[in-house]
Order: structure tokens, then C-alpha cells, then sequence
């Protein structure tokens, strides 16, 4: 049942769209090569079982959080909207 302009499944193939989006810009995050021993932000000591556990590790716990922090502050999907809330 086709409704509008849209075409059957648009919606899904919208979504479809998106997470595909999301996982690549993940993937493009993930760290390459050789993990460093000293953090690259701070200098700490990176232990060796982070290093073995996150290859390509670049960052000590205490600056990836703080990073992790910051890239989630900013979110490019509305992931608090509803539809109830669009009807009002």
C-alpha cells in the first residue's frame, strides 16, 4: 500500500540508511596500527593489558573518557522525539 510520494518501505529503507551511515563512522573511528605506550593527550603510562585489549589504543582510560564525553554531547539524531510529542 503505497502512501504519498513515498514508496512502499521508504521508511525502512530510511532507517536502513542511517544505521549504515552510523556504523561507518564508527568503523572510521576505530584505532589502526600499533597501540602507543604513553597517551598521546597526556603522556600517562597506557598499562600493557589496555594495550593488548584495545588494539591501536591511543589514549589512556582517564582522556578516552573525556573524549568519549564530548563526541557523546553532540548527537545528530533525535532520539527523544515521538510521535505523540510531534502531534502537539
Amino acid at each position: 500500500m503505497a502512501t504519498g510520494w513515498a514508496g512502499d518501505g521508504a521508511v525502512q529503507d530510511q532507517i536502513d540508511a542511517t544505521i549504515k551511515d552510523g556504523i561507518e563512522r564508527v568503523r572510521r573511528q576505530l584505532a589502526q596500527g600499533p597501540g602507543l605506550e604513553r597517551c598521546e593527550e597526556c603522556d600517562a603510562e597506557i598499562p600493557e593489558a589496555r594495550r593488548k585489549a584495545v588494539p591501536g589504543v591511543r589514549l589512556c582510560v582517564s582522556c578516552q573518557d573525556a573524549q568519549d564525553r564530548e563526541a557523546g554531547a553532540f548527537s545528530g539524531y533525535n532520539r527523544r522525539g515521538s510521535k505523540d510529542s510531534q502531534l502537539r
